[in-house]
């Protein structure tokens, strides 16, 4: 959010809407947090957990898509791909948390979507998805609201990628919080 200026913003403005402006964020306030759980959600999409999904073993010959599938062979699902194409995604390379806002389908978990899997879908979701979606919440709503986040001076963020069994930065992101709330006790 910190190449986002005006998303930050919004989320800052919704976080104070909920919480106030000298409280400390809590376990009740999450389910209040929409426009912050688009922005989670948006950036599952372009910065999935695991860029590729647990592989699939089909147990019969299948065709999928036109291709035949032979049985017995490992196919792996690319979740990072399947997440930026253009056919499901408009401007998919664009941060846009407004659209889980506009479409509330598209984070569906279910079966049902196929273009948005940060944790895989159907059977073969992650357990942890409900706990992390959460926590991921959470932790992003304590540090934005008790901390103003600046970059060093000149500096920029690096969005590239390295590509393993998790989806990790290059570089490493170097940002300076600056405490926003007047009661010190919270920060303890």
């Amino acid at each position: 959010m910190l190449q986002h200026p005006e998303t930050m913003k919004k989320v800052q403005e919704e976080l104070v809407e909920v919480v106030g402006n000298d409280n400390i964020v809590e376990d009740f306030h999450l389910s209040n947090f929409h426009y912050l759980d688009a922005v989670v959600k948006e950036t599952f999409r372009l910065h999935p957990p695991l860029p590729l999904l647990v592989p699939h073993v089909p147990s019969v010959l299948c065709t999928l898509a036109g291709y035949t599938i032979p049985k017995g062979v490992r196919i792996f699902l690319n979740a990072w791909a399947i997440q930026r194409h253009p056919e499901a995604w408009e401007d998919p390379l664009e941060f846009r948390p407004e659209r889980f806002l506009s479409d509330m389908g598209k984070g569906d978990y279910s079966g049902n979507n196929f273009s948005y899997l940060p944790f895989g879908s159907g059977r073969r979701i992650c357990v942890g998805v409900s706990l992390a979606e959460k926590l991921a919440v959470f932790v992003l709503a304590s540090l934005l609201h008790s901390f103003e986040w600046k970059l060093p001076e000149g500096a920029k963020v690096d969005f590239s990628e390295k590509c393993g069994l998790v989806l990790k930065k290059t570089k490493p992101l170097v940002a300076i919080p600056f405490a926003k709330l007047s009661n010190l006790k919270h920060y303890n």
